[in-house]
C-alpha cells in the first residue's frame, strides 16, 4: 500500500492519543512507519490511545502544542521524514467555553509546528488536518470547494480557517511542501469524545438510557475513519514526490452519506438496540444546519475516493463499540487491526490506486 513509501520513515504525529491521531499511528506502525507522537494525555476515559500496544511508538512525548521549546525539541530531536499535525481543541462547543485555549492550540500550534521545521531546517512533507468546518458557512446545502472562501461562525471553525491561511501564507512565505487536508464528520471505532453524537450514543447505551440528540435535523457529511487516513496517507506520498500538491484537499464521504444526525442515529440502532430522543433547545449555541464536500479534487489529482458507503461506515463502528464494551474483546487492539485489513482489503477489491 502506498507504494511502500512509509516502510522506515520517520514520522511525526502530533495530536496521537486522540482519535484520528491513534488510528494514523496503528495504521502507519503496520505499514513499517518509525512512529513518533507528541500530544496531551487523552481527555478521556476510555479512549483509543490505550488499546495500542506497547512498541507502537519508537517515541513519544506528552507535551503541549502550545509551548513552542516542547515542540521545537521534539521536531529537532525526531529530526522527522514526514509530518502529520492533527493536534488541536477539536469540539465546536466547547470553543465557546474555551474560546482562548481554542486559538492558541489550533492557530498557534500550527504555527510552532511550521516554525520547528523551518529552524531546524527540515524540509519534509507536511499534511495539517484542518475540519469541514473551516469554509464561510452560508447555509446553503451546496457542497464546499478547496477553493470557496474561509471563514466560521464558532471560534473552533474560525481557528481552523485561520490554520488554513497560516499554513498557506507559511508555504508562500518560507516555502516547504505543507498540505491541509479538511475531512467530513468522521465516525470510527475509537472516538469518546464529549459532544460528538456516536460517542454519545454509546455513553447512553451502556448506561441503558435513551440517547439524547441536540440537534436531530442537522445534515452532514459522515464518513469512516479510515477513509479520511487513506487521503492523508496517500496525499503525503504524493507531497514526497511533486511539491505541486502543497495545496489544500477534501477528504469527504459521497453525497449518499450526506444524512441528518436523527438517521445517523437510527442507523447505529440497527446494530446496538435502544432508543433515542430529541432534545433540540433554539437557545443553543450555533451550530450550522448543514454542511457538505466537494471532493472532486481528491478524484481527480489523487485518484482518491471513500472505500465505504455510510451504511458500511455505520455499522463498521457500531460493531466495533459493541465488541469491545458488550462482548469484552479481549484484544481491542486486535479488533482494530481486523478492521484496517478489512479496509484495505475492500480498497484492493476496488481497485485504488493508493492500495494495490
Amino acid at each position: 500500500m502506498f507504494d511502500k513509501y512509509y516502510t522506515g520513515k520517520k514520522v511525526l504525529i502530533t495530536g496521537h492519543t486522540g482519535f484520528k491521531g491513534a488510528w494514523l499511528s496503528l495504521w502507519l506502525r503496520d505499514l513499517g512507519a518509525n512512529v513518533y507522537g507528541f500530544s496531551l494525555p487523552p481527555d478521556a476515559t476510555p479512549n483509543l490511545y490505550e488499546v495500542l500496544i506497547s512498541g507502537t511508538f519508537s517515541d513519544e512525548t506528552l507535551g503541549n502544542i502550545g509551548d513552542f521549546s516542547s515542540v521545537d525539541r521534539v521536531v529537532s530531536e525526531v529530526r522527522p521524514d514526514m509530518v502529520f499535525h492533527l493536534a488541536a481543541q477539536p469540539i465546536v462547543r466547547r470553543s465557546y467555553v474555551l474560546p482562548l485555549e481554542t486559538t492558541t492550540t489550533n492557530i498557534l500550534g500550527t504555527a510552532h509546528v511550521l516554525e520547528a521545521l523551518r529552524q531546524n531546517s527540515i524540509d519534509c512533507p507536511v499534511v495539517v488536518v484542518t475540519t469541514d468546518k473551516c469554509y464561510e458557512n452560508d447555509g446553503t446545502a451546496r457542497a464546499f470547494s478547496e477553493d470557496d472562501p474561509l471563514g466560521g461562525h464558532d471560534v473552533y471553525s474560525a481557528s481552523k480557517a485561520a490554520a488554513e491561511i497560516m499554513s498557506q501564507s507559511w508555504r508562500r512565505s518560507f516555502g516547504g511542501r505543507i498540505a491541509t487536508v479538511r475531512a467530513g464528520n468522521v465516525i470510527g471505532g475509537g472516538d469518546y469524545s464529549e459532544d460528538r453524537i456516536v460517542p454519545d450514543c454509546v455513553r447512553m447505551l451502556l448506561a441503558g438510557d435513551p440517547i439524547s440528540v441536540r440537534n436531530p435535523v442537522a445534515t452532514r457529511p459522515w464518513q469512516h475513519v479510515l477513509d479520511c487516513l487513506s487521503g492523508y496517507l496517500w496525499l503525503g506520498v504524493r507531497l514526497a514526490e511533486d511539491a505541486t500538491f502543497a495545496e489544500a484537499f477534501n477528504f469527504g464521504p459521497d453525497t449518499e452519506a450526506q444524512r441528518p444526525v436523527s438517521e445517523l442515529v437510527e442507523s447505529f440502532l440497527q446494530y446496538w438496540p435502544g432508543e433515542w430522543k430529541d432534545i433540540s433547545d433554539s437557545d443553543a449555541p450555533h451550530e450550522a444546519a448543514t454542511l457538505s464536500l466537494a471532493i472532486g479534487k481528491a478524484a481527480q489529482q489523487l485518484e482518491w475516493r471513500p472505500v465505504w458507503n455510510f451504511d458500511a461506515a455505520v455499522e463498521r463502528t457500531a460493531r466495533w463499540y459493541h465488541q469491545r464494551h458488550v462482548v469484552n474483546a479481549e484484544d481491542p487492539h486486535g479488533l482494530c487491526l481486523a478492521q484496517l485489513e478489512t479496509y484495505a482489503a475492500d480498497a484492493l477489491e476496488q481497485s485504488l490506486v493508493w492500495a494495490r
